[in-house]
């Protein structure tokens, strides 16, 4: 059977086990809210940058700044999400999943409600800056969270579980966006986001337990925590995984930066329009992505599912660029719309796979290793912002460059650094085939890990 992760090797855990078969229902309800949870965390770069994508243009305008210089707010925010994530990620390992989480749910709280009020576009890159550094805390402690629960196939399940939980938010973010920009302006955006950062960081607190137990978590200081980083990073494999997956992370932000202006500037759709079409984008992303999880995990070797996930997005980019181009004549906003839907869509199969082979080749320090694997996608990411905005508002030209180079990448990292791993891709004791065991190991460590640490968690 597939390895269970580390927490649940404890004599502790396995006692409670036959305990909580008895009482499958309360189990089941609490897995399903923790569950919850974590999508809801994973969501936060979603909730952060969509329902703020539609107001764009209308920021332009308000603070009378260029649009290059408006797209950095995007950028900052990203920036903070990849430097926060290096930072939270083993203050987690040290102290525990719940503290550092609910400390920076508070932060960013306060910095989203700064935002609401920046009277002009520095001081608003500098907030949103905060704002993805309190952020960061979500993203990385819910992904060391899943790897506190699960290792192998039941992991890489989980983790397209988490895409279509975390997927509801790209898909209602930008429509909610549109729509509170009927009533109000870009700043009532931010004010809905401290309402739902309020909402996250109270129902954490009530209701999310503590995954790491005391015995497994590091007391070291800094250096502790360079040397294992800098172990992680001498595992090729584990840093071909990180740089395909951060790279196709940029693919897929150069879509989230440009798109509002290529969408609305070039090929006009209102507002509303263009959210219909980012949410329809995020439902082929969620569709995909369930694939996956339901039919491919298990019976497919992951690393084959990431490269043809990748090959599609090449593929889609090529064909983006060539319309850009003119090579097909003047084209308008549907056949753009269709094919930024396929690229979009293969984001399903290409994020959630690198992020679960990555993390199987870790046993221990699964904070510092999230933090790495989140960094790494952020930085990379925040990069491609301004490059797809280098040539002004009126050509896709840049958008589908930085898609194209960013997932040829990506591919190369996968081919050049991930294929000489034991296993096809897999990470050592990741058992990929076996499939079923892996489904009953991950009821087991769920019902093991909700009956035994609920009180410990309630009382952190």
């Amino acid at each position: 059977m597939p390895e269970r992760g580390p927490s649940t090797q404890t004599p502790q855990t396995t006692s409670q086990s036959s305990h909580i078969s008895q009482t499958p229902p309360a189990g089941r309800r609490i897995s399903l809210l923790v569950t919850l949870i974590l999508g809801s965390l994973t969501a936060t770069p979603p909730l952060a940058m969509d329902m703020y994508l539609p107001a764009l243009p209308e920021v332009t305008r308000s603070l009378s700044a260029p649009a290059v210089t408006v797209q950095l707010t995007l950028t900052a925010c990203l920036a903070g999400m990849a430097l926060g994530q290096i930072v939270v990620g083993p203050m987690s390992d040290k102290w525990g999943r719940r503290r550092p989480l609910l400390a920076g749910l508070a932060v960013y709280v306060v910095a989203t409600a700064l935002c609401a009020v920046a009277p002009n576009v520095e001081l608003l890159v500098a907030f949103r800056l905060v704002q993805g550094l309190a952020g960061a805390a979500g993203i990385v402690i819910a992904r060391a969270v899943v790897r506190d629960l699960y290792d192998g196939v039941a992991m890489a399940r989980f983790f397209s579980t988490l895409m279509l939980i975390s997927g509801v938010a790209p898909v209602v973010a930008p429509l909610i966006g549109g729509q509170i920009l009927r009533v109000t302006d870009w700043r009532g955006v931010f004010v809905v986001l401290v309402v739902v950062g309020v909402v996250l960081g109270v129902v954490v607190w009530a209701r999310l337990p503590e995954t790491l137990p005391v015995e497994e978590r590091h007391a070291g200081g800094v250096g502790d925590t360079l040397r294992a980083m800098r172990g992680l990073l001498a595992d090729r494999a584990f840093t071909g995984y990180m740089l395909a997956g951060g790279f196709a992370f940029a693919s897929l932000f150069a879509y989230v930066a440009a798109s509002p202006f290529v969408m609305q500037e070039i090929y006009g759709a209102s507002a509303q329009t263009f959210s219909l079409l980012f949410g329809l984008n995020s439902i082929g992303l969620v569709a995909v992505g369930q694939i996956n999880g339901k039919i491919l995990v298990g019976r497919v070797r992951l690393d084959r599912v990431l490269g043809l996930g990748l090959v599609i997005v090449i593929a889609a980019a090529t064909v983006l660029l060539l319309m850009s181009l003119g090579v097909f004549g003047e084209v308008g906003l549907g056949p753009v719309a269709a094919v930024l839907f396929v690229l979009m869509s293969a984001m399903g199969i290409s994020l959630p796979n690198t992020q679960a082979l990555a993390l199987m080749r870790v046993k221990a320090s699964a904070g510092s290793a999230s933090a790495l694997l989140g960094t790494s996608s952020f930085l990379i990411g925040a990069v491609a912002s301004p490059l797809v905005g280098i040539a002004g508002e009126d050509t896709a030209v840049p958008m589908a460059v930085v898609q194209l180079v960013a997932a040829v990448v990506a591919l190369g990292f996968l081919v050049t650094l991930c294929r000489p791993s034991a296993g096809g891709g897999a990470g050592p004791g990741a058992g990929l085939r076996a499939g079923e065991e892996a489904g009953e190991v991950a009821g087991d460590v769920a019902a093991d890990v909700t009956g035994e640490r609920a009180g410990k968690g309630a009382g952190s």
